[in-house]
């Protein structure tokens, strides 16, 4: 291969680790990253102010999964092993150094897979699991949740208002809807075709977050997370609905930027 061409093959790969992995203040000196993973229809943007409110050695490396944000001409991944399996690809520059991960909804999930997924190729693992209204997946889908990827438009719509985490300006955007609901769709379902295989316990600690008025993943639910962890295993109940990760996010970060400065006066 020639040297043009090497140095063409170095950038594209570049380019594309960068379209995974927003770090809205890169900081090269930082002692830990935190990789946050959006939920169902979320962007990486949802986390650009974080770093705000976290402490400053820590950086922040939002996650852009395809056909969300700044993606979104392209097509979504709609299968979690393929998705898990592109993440490692991506984040593999970012491993460098300690890290943590954090995940909402089906961002948990995402996270949490993807942790087994790099502890089976002998990569770094995260030194906490941060996991944030999200079920944990040996439990299974719950009989009584309808499976919202294949729903019909009207009734998906419906739901979504329900879940009251997408904007009303975009609900009643029929447009914006036609570009938003092929991406829904695919990330629903991400959760609701993944089949759970059993393996052992993961070794570093797991911390859950919920919302008290969540109606869809309550404490009890939350709590089941311990069983995925021989680490140390917190639970943290936040005021708010299945999206406090917005209207109570001030407490929340002030919790996280706790736990992380634990793990920061672990690391020096």
């Amino acid at each position: 291969m020639s040297e043009r061409a090497s140095m063409n093959v170095e950038t594209a790969s570049v380019a594309a680790h960068e379209r995974w992995v927003s770090r809205p203040r890169p900081n090269a000196d930082a002692a830990l990253r935190l990789f946050c993973f959006p939920y169902a229809g979320g962007r990486a943007a949802i986390y650009r102010s974080w770093p705000d409110f976290l402490p400053a050695s820590v950086e922040v490396c939002a996650i852009e999964p395809p056909g969300h944000g700044a993606r979104l001409r392209e097509p979504p991944v709609a299968r979690l092993d393929s998705l898990v399996e592109r993440l490692a690809a991506a984040a593999e520059p970012y491993l460098d150094r300690p890290f943590a991960f954090f995940g909402h909804s089906l961002g948990a999930l995402v996270a949490f897979e993807l942790t087994r997924h790099l502890r089976r190729l002998g990569r770094p693992m995260p030194v906490h699991l941060f996991v944030s209204g999200g079920a944990p997946p040996h439990l299974g889908v719950r009989a009584s949740v309808r499976r919202l990827h294949d729903l019909p438009e009207d009734e998906l719509v419906r739901m979504l208002r329900l879940f009251n985490g997408t904007p009303r300006e975009v609900l009643e955007h029929a447009e914006l809807m036609q570009i938003m609901l092929p991406v829904l769709r695919a990330d629903f379902a991400l959760g609701e075709t993944h089949s759970y295989v059993p393996e052992p316990p993961l070794g570093c600690p797991i911390a859950a977050f919920g919302g008290t008025g969540d109606g869809y993943v309550n404490r009890r639910r939350l709590e089941s997370w311990r069983d995925l962890t021989t680490g140390a295993f917190s639970l943290w109940m936040v005021p708010g609905d299945h999206f406090f990760i917005h209207t109570n996010q001030l407490l929340l970060l002030t919790i996280l930027g706790r736990e992380l400065r634990t793990e920061l006066a672990r690391i020096v």
